[in-house]
């Protein structure tokens, strides 16, 4: 997980602590896990809207960041690829970045600078979608084995406009370096849909990032052209 930091550095670049010891789930987090269990098994795709809010506490300030995003689970393995656009912008924007991730590999575009940045972490596949991929299809079994968990409850949030009752969880990696990149991770999930609608992630320094998902569609069309890495004989490609 070491030489994974540049890749969650990245990752949290884009919106430019807690122990590891092993608890017993309480029966109602079973319960939990159970469903999610059954959730993932339905779970094909799923697509969303974004917004991702990054708070840095050494300037007090938050930045944003809007989007679409996509998630493809098959064969126990997740493909994921995001758009991202100027929150500022009208409508139908280009893109600003765009992030696909398929087969181990995460790949960044940068359409300004004409940039492609990969980070080919194959041998650390199952570590990097615990993050980029967390609760988007994955099993209650998937998220016990990678995180420490702590129930919080049910909560009730909207999406567009309509209310859905989620459960609220708290996860502490059971990897130190992973709990090195985020002190821990708090999820609001769907169970019925095996779907986050909200997540946080707390970084020791006091930063921390917000995302929110909205208009999510599960098990429908994904229009994987929308989110392609569109490069030419200019495109700069930069590996790590």
């Amino acid at each position: 997980m070491k030489h994974l930091r540049p890749f969650f550095a990245a990752v949290f670049a884009l919106t430019v602590a807690g122990s590891g010891y092993a608890q017993a789930p309480s029966p109602q987090l079973t319960f939990v896990l159970k469903q999610l269990d059954t959730a993932s098994v339905k779970f094909q795709r799923a697509t969303a809207d974004f917004q991702w809010d990054y708070y840095e506490k050494i300037v007090h300030d938050t930045s944003t960041q809007k989007g679409s995003i996509y998630f493809e689970r098959e064969k126990g393995s997740t493909d994921m690829g995001a758009i991202l656009v100027d929150p500022n912008a009208a409508p139908k924007s280009k893109p600003i970045k765009v992030i696909q991730y398929q087969a181990g590999t995460f790949q960044m575009f940068d359409p300004g600078v004409d940039q492609v940045t990969v980070f080919n972490q194959t041998g650390n596949q199952s570590a990097i979608e615990s993050f980029l991929t967390l609760g988007f299809g994955g099993s209650g079994t998937d998220l016990a084995r990678a995180w420490n968990i702590t129930d919080l409850g049910p909560e009730t949030l909207t999406d567009n406009g309509q209310p859905v009752k989620v459960e609220k969880l708290d996860l502490v990696g059971k990897d130190a370096d992973a709990r090195k990149n985020f002190t821990h991770i708090t999820i609001w999930v769907d169970l019925t849909r095996a779907v986050s609608l909200k997540q946080i992630f707390y970084i020791a320094s006091g930063d921390y990032r917000t995302a929110t998902y909205s208009a999510i569609k599960v098990n429908g069309n994904v229009h994987k052209d929308q989110f392609a890495i569109k490069k030419d004989k200019n495109t700069t490609v930069v590996n790590h």
